[in-house]
């Protein structure tokens, strides 16, 4: 499956962002979906992460009460809404797809998109 990761931009602390991801190729309600994230310096880690259905969500403690992960099967997207952002969020964000379970551990996606930038300031 190929994933398109768009909607990353410049906010100040305390704005929003939707960043959506666009898949094409297979099947997409076959696969979790998640969003990572890698800041300057840092290894890429687990920010949220969804079920094929819809039904099951997951966040890292760093964004869980200001994030939202959602799908939409019939547009093959996933979104990740942020608010109350932080400068600590700035980094780049990545959706990811894998087969079988949801896991927190990047290496265990099998499908990645190509990130876009999210830059908070202070």
């Amino acid at each position: 499956v190929q994933l398109q990761a768009s909607g990353g931009g410049l906010v100040q602390a305390g704005g929003s962002l939707r960043l959506s991801c666009a898949a094409s190729g297979r099947t997409f309600s076959n696969y979790i979906m998640g969003w990572f994230r890698r800041a300057p310096g840092k290894e890429r880690e687990f920010v949220a992460a969804i079920t094929r259905n819809g039904e099951f969500t997951y966040y890292s403690d760093f964004v869980k009460g200001r994030a939202t992960i959602s799908r939409d099967n019939a547009k093959n997207t996933v979104i990740l809404q942020m608010n109350s952002l932080k400068p600590e969020d700035t980094a780049v964000y990545y959706c990811a797809a894998r087969n079988g379970v949801v896991n927190y551990r990047a290496g265990m996606y099998d499908y990645w998109g190509q990130g876009t930038q999210v830059t908070v300031s202070s």
